[in-house]
């Protein structure tokens, strides 16, 4: 059975652009993917806590040497891990906060960044684990970032697309939906521009 990992960062819950494209790639997805499931992952309202110090020391100890509160710490960061691993596709809103994702999302990011589980370390360098997965990325931000003379200030796309392929996930669309802070129909132009690109990945 396929499964579709979900995901949005937007702190907003209603009129969120990010969140209006994922759902509409949910529901295409589902509807060619009959029987297929979708796990829902709402970063703003199910936020997870940063990591800690106490956290940091639990990822890198051995499962087997952990004492009992290094054992209860690091249960959701494995539950995280383990709900990625078993998915086929991901789908990812994130909208543009000063230059960059949305720090739910960097946490869910350091939550499932694990040495040993989803990337390794070699005498050739660090090797992703999260193998043979595509993800949607959604990117959406008022202003224009593609190119011109913001270009240099967009931390958002380059960032989550090198993250991604750092742990494997190395088949990675970029949807971008932007200059929706630009007016009733640079919005228009730019949901029409990201359905269309939404329609051709599934």
């Amino acid at each position: 059975m396929s499964t579709l990992l979900h995901i949005d960062s937007s702190a907003r819950t209603s009129g969120s652009i990010s969140r209006q494209l994922t759902a509409s790639f949910a529901e295409q997805w589902k509807a060619k993917n009959p029987g297929g499931k979708v796990v829902h992952r709402d970063l703003a309202s199910d936020a997870l806590p940063h990591i800690t110090e106490a956290l940091l020391g639990a990822y890198f100890t051995p499962a087997e040497n952990r004492n009992a509160e290094q054992a209860t710490l690091i249960k959701q960061s494995d539950a995280l891990v383990d709900e990625l691993l078993s998915v086929d596709t991901l789908v990812i809103g994130v909208p543009m906060y000063n230059f960059a994702p949305p720090s739910t999302l960097k946490t869910w990011i350091d939550h499932v960044f694990r040495a040993g589980r989803t990337f390794r370390y070699t005498e050739n360098g660090p090797v992703g684990l999260v193998t043979g997965k595509k993800a949607i990325v959604i990117l959406t931000r008022g202003g224009k970032y593609s190119e011109g003379p913001m270009e240099a200030l967009d931390f958002q796309g380059k960032y989550i697309k090198s993250a991604l392929g750092f742990i494997g996930i190395t088949d990675v669309e970029l949807v971008v939906a932007e200059g929706v802070s630009m007016g009733d129909d640079a919005i228009k132009a730019a949901l029409a521009s990201a359905e269309q690109k939404i329609t051709s990945t599934i």
